[in-house]
């Protein structure tokens, strides 16, 4: 019978991204295990890229997990009650975890945060290994205005003076960004064509970003896809310090910030954010693709 290890990270695009090294090191460590990745959907995808995951089960959040016995869980997720519990219930033989093993300590950049919990229980890893592969920038410029909360949203009317600065721009965004990417769009007189916002799933997604030559973007998940594939990124800061979720430093990213924290929940743009000029991200940009 295969051993199981169990991997819990029900959180968004941008989460499971900063989780790669953490995964591959799962998977060196334990090559005979049966590797089942418990988180939505949507992002089965990206899976074959990271190349550490057999399996999939869908769940959004911090559970429950359906699953039985693992011989390994492991929670990736953070470090509430909830994903613990979620992990224990599945009756692991072994658990690893925040809250059973080191403290969490906040400031620490999310893809240390898991190697560091992995090297805690001796488990080898590499926070570099972030890479799913480098991309031709044989493709367009992506402005993509859209992030999950408003407060990591920069204005469109700015984003859109950006796009209007810059050859060859693509607008991208999901359903729910529809009207906004074609607000952006209207602004900086692009052709409806160049709207693809509602129009790419994951997988049309990654290709994109696969060969693109530049990606400008706010804190969201399509920046984590820019550093994946090595391709040239400026991304906005607002209410969250890119030493906590920012693209590593060097090859050509750019993480602009005013260095002032705020609320990543809150209903309207950030103070910091709304401090980033559009000149300084349109010199950002002819900086990392000159």
């Amino acid at each position: 019978m295969a051993l199981e290890l169990l991997v819990l990270r029900g959180l968004g695009l941008g989460d499971l991204l900063t989780a790669v090294p953490a995964l591959r090191s799962l998977r060196q460590a334990f090559p005979r295990h049966h590797v089942t990745l418990a988180t939505p959907k949507v992002l089965g995808a990206l899976l074959p890229y990271i190349g550490a995951v057999d399996d999939q089960i869908d769940v959004s959040g911090p559970g429950p997990v359906p699953f039985e016995r693992p011989d390994i869980a492991v929670n990736l997720h953070g470090k509430g009650p909830q994903s613990i519990e979620a992990l224990r219930a599945t009756r692991p033989a072994r658990l690893i975890s925040f809250g059973v093993g080191p403290p969490w300590r906040d400031g620490v950049h999310e893809v240390r945060r898991w190697c560091g919990l992995l090297e805690w229980h001796g488990i080898p890893a590499d926070p570099e290994d972030l890479t799913l592969g480098i991309s031709d920038r044989s493709g367009p410029v992506i402005v993509h205005p859209g992030a999950a909360y408003p407060a990591r949203r920069w204005p469109p009317e700015r984003f859109a003076e950006v796009a209007a600065a810059l050859d060859d721009v693509v607008v991208t965004g999901n359903a729910e960004e529809v009207p906004l990417a074609r607000r952006v769009a209207e602004l900086a007189e692009l052709p409806g064509d160049r709207v693809l916002a509602g129009r790419t799933d994951l997988a049309d997604l990654i290709e994109l970003v696969s060969t693109s030559r530049l990606v400008v973007c706010g804190d969201t998940g399509v920046a984590h896809l820019a550093t994946a594939f090595c391709v040239p990124s400026v991304v906005l800061f607002g209410p969250v310090s890119p030493s906590e979720w920012g693209p590593p430093p060097g090859w050509r990213h750019v993480a602009l910030w005013a260095g002032h924290r705020g609320d990543p929940h809150a209903d309207r743009p950030d103070p910091g954010l709304l401090e980033i000029e559009v000149d300084e991200v349109v010199e950002a940009a002819l900086e990392v693709t000159s």
